[in-house]
């Protein structure tokens, strides 16, 4: 039977726990925010893990904590690999670095362009009337596509609806 993961894996969410709460309960450090860490990445021989964390907090908090926040965290890296020693059965603990994890951040930014972006469509289609009159661009476009082809199969059978241009080439004049 094999494996789902490999052993560094394995190892590698399991510090992540186990930091997450180190962080959170030992670390003392009054200028340490609100720390979540995101992910570990181990390397093959497991002498180094590099540790992914974010801060939270609004955008221009993040921006300054950050770079304090790795640097905390990297001078207690011995310290918390000291701890990490005790907790985890294992022969040698890796070499813990610190790293900021800005994909939350970019993230949320991204989130916020999309809604921004949404709202002046929106705001947008309402300048035209669109809006007013009812009429919803998403889902009327089925009725929009039978509307055209009702109105095309009367022109063809009916002479009367015919405008002068269409009647032109009916005849074989344009």
């Amino acid at each position: 039977m094999a494996r789902e993961f490999s052993r560094s894996q394995r190892i590698a969410e399991q510090l992540q726990r186990e930091l997450a709460q180190l962080i959170q309960q030992e670390v003392k450090d009054p200028r340490l925010g609100l720390v979540t860490v995101n992910a570990a990445k181990i390397s093959r021989d497991l002498s180094y893990a590099d540790i992914y964390v974010t801060v939270m907090g609004s955008y221009e908090e993040v921006q300054a904590q950050a770079e304090v926040t790795v640097k905390i965290l990297n001078r207690a890296a011995g310290f918390l690999r000291g701890r990490v020693a005790k907790l985890i059965k294992m022969r040698a603990v890796p070499h813990l670095r610190f790293h900021y994890d800005a994909s939350v951040v970019r993230g949320n930014y991204m989130s916020s362009l999309i809604e921004q972006a949404v709202s002046q469509d929106h705001l947008r289609q309402g300048e035209r009337g669109e809006l007013e009159a009812g009429v919803n661009p998403e889902t009327d476009v089925e009725s929009d596509v039978e509307a055209d082809a009702n109105a095309e199969a009367e022109t063809k059978t009916n002479p009367e609806t015919l405008t002068d241009d269409a009647a032109k080439v009916r005849d074989g004049e344009a």
